[in-house]
């Protein structure tokens, strides 16, 4: 009898182990998926793919402007009838003499991507990201396109600024504007919206 009530005792704390368990990782669960996307953004910027860059504040007011005197192996690229240049994963413009670093247009094509190109899934559509720049592949070059709100990428490039946008910090490179979230417990960039410069 002593072993049956036992067996009973086990078998009962044994269930209550498994169900506290699994009433567990079903909380950790669900917390993760709050954590997975902030509630912090906007309707406008949920709603609005392009922001106005009026109300968009830097927190560093002026970016350093990179130029250098020569650009070796370069090629042309050719946008609204306007001549811009691209190597060493850049793209340039040139004044006086100099040649300006800028962020690529969205409609500037190259032939070749660069080898350290990451590849991105949102809503069935592929992206090829180099450095912040997205792309996707049109007959045989690679344009340069905004990316989808909602994309998610893990890392940013060194010079990405801080902005402010309805009291809220975000993060911006190359005109598109990213959140920071949480992805199955790893830091992600999450695009939020265009910074629209006209």
């Amino acid at each position: 009898m002593k072993t049956h009530i036992k067996t009973y005792v086990l078998s009962v704390a044994f269930l209550l182990a498994l169900t506290t368990q699994v009433l567990a990782q079903k909380k950790h669960v669900s917390n993760t998926k709050e954590v997975t996307k902030t509630t912090k953004r906007t309707v406008a910027i949920k709603n609005n793919k392009k922001i106005s860059s009026n109300k968009v504040t830097y927190k560093t007011p002026k970016k350093k402007v990179v130029s250098v005197r020569n650009v070796p192996n370069r090629s042309v690229v050719t946008h609204k009838g306007q001549n811009y240049y691209y190597a060493n994963n850049k793209y340039y413009t040139q004044s006086r003499g100099h040649y300006i670093v800028i962020a690529p247009k969205v409609g500037f094509r190259i032939k070749v991507l660069p080898t350290n190109y990451k590849r991105v899934q949102f809503n069935n559509r592929f992206y090829f990201n180099v450095n912040g720049i997205f792309y996707t592949q049109t007959n045989n070059e690679y344009e340069v396109v905004d990316p989808e709100v909602g994309t998610v990428v893990y890392e940013l490039p060194g010079d990405y600024e801080k902005v402010i946008l309805n009291d809220q910090t975000y993060y911006e490179y190359a005109n598109v504007l990213y959140e920071k979230v949480q992805v199955d417990g790893t830091r992600a960039y999450e695009v939020v919206g265009i910074i629209d410069m006209d």
